[in-house]
């Protein structure tokens, strides 16, 4: 089952990364779990950007659910390109997207993936509001 990127989503951060020698499997290219990796890098690096606190007051950032569509092998050496965008705000999460492109070959998509971010009160155990600087900088 393949899970669609939404047509409409907002351009949000580009993250350059490196594929290791030990990301390849025993069948010489990117492990699947691999990409996952990817896409928290790209994700911690958006988040940086903006340098915000992202764990503050026994809150912070929980990823909810993730997932990747694999479409072409990616093999050692290269860099990707990693594209991460933002849709569907809500009060209390915001979906996540990142098209995996080589930097050798830009407009192929080798692999697209996301999550769903959500703000939590650790304590209580739920989903609360986006503090408001986050909400800014997502334009929630």
């Amino acid at each position: 089952m393949r899970i669609e990127i939404p047509q409409e989503k907002k351009f949000v951060h580009e993250s350059i990364i490196p594929i290791r020698w030990g990301d390849m499997d025993a069948l010489g290219h990117v492990n699947n779990a691999v990409y996952f990796r990817y896409i928290e890098q790209a994700r911690i690096n958006w988040l940086d950007s903006y340098q915000l606190n992202i764990q503050r007051d026994g809150q912070g950032v929980v990823v909810v659910n993730a997932f990747c569509n694999f479409m072409k092998q990616v093999t050692y050496p290269a860099d990707l390109i990693v594209k991460t965008y933002i849709a569907n705000p809500t009060r209390v999460g915001v979906d996540t997207f990142n098209l995996m492109s080589l930097t050798t070959d830009p407009d192929t998509v080798y692999a697209a993936g996301g999550a769903t971010m959500v703000w939590v009160d650790f304590k209580a155990q739920k989903a609360v509001s986006w503090p408001a600087d986050m909400k800014e900088k997502f334009r929630i």
